[in-house]
């Protein structure tokens, strides 16, 4: 096995060879404008597979597609050829899924905006159920009422349970290492 760093040169040339191939030698009346996007090869370098798109409605890409598989011979020759490897890798092609991937997110997002268009919409001209800040703030009416009851409330919690700690019936566990007798005359 080789290293992964090895794989993705010989990738990449590859990919170039296979594009500058298509360009320049092969004269197949079937292929139609195609794009080498990319190209990936195993760990062991025996197989290759390159990904193309082609321009155009799917006639094309069948008969582009047809294409590719006559002249693969041709271009694996010419990858060996350039390359320079012992083993030159097998080629596979197989359509690139990009752009129909990239036309569907579009949709979607065209989806979106008509949805979010719409809701803009209806909101124009609507009021907030409540408040348009639900939150109160220091300067509102009523906010030291409120701080002045949860005060209280704090005091009369906390007084409970400071009786409590006094009564002896405290539950949480005393971690102070000083002796208790000591302890109790200090509080």
């Amino acid at each position: 096995m080789t290293d992964n760093a090895r794989a993705r040169k010989l990738a990449d040339r590859i990919q170039v060879v296979v594009a500058e191939t298509l360009d320049r030698r092969i004269k197949d009346p079937r292929l139609g404008f195609v794009t080498i996007t990319d190209a990936r090869v195993t760990g062991d370098l025996r197989e290759a597979t390159v990904f193309y798109t082609v321009y155009g409605d799917d006639e094309e890409r069948a008969a582009s597609a047809a294409a590719l598989e006559s002249a693969k011979g041709v271009l694996r020759s010419e990858v060996g050829r350039q390359t320079g490897v012992r083993f030159t890798p097998t080629l596979a092609f197989v359509p690139d899924a990009l752009p129909d991937n990239a036309r569907t997110i579009e949709d979607l997002l065209d989806k979106a905006r008509a949805k979010d268009a719409e809701v803009r919409e209806v909101s124009t001209g609507k009021t907030y159920a409540g408040d348009a800040d639900p939150y109160r703030k220091p300067d509102d009416e009523g906010y030291e009422e409120d701080a002045a009851e949860a005060a209280e409330a704090a005091e009369a919690t906390g007084a409970a349970g400071a009786a409590g700690r006094a009564g002896g019936d405290d539950d949480t566990d005393d971690t102070d290492d000083t002796d208790d007798t000591d302890g109790a005359a200090a509080k």
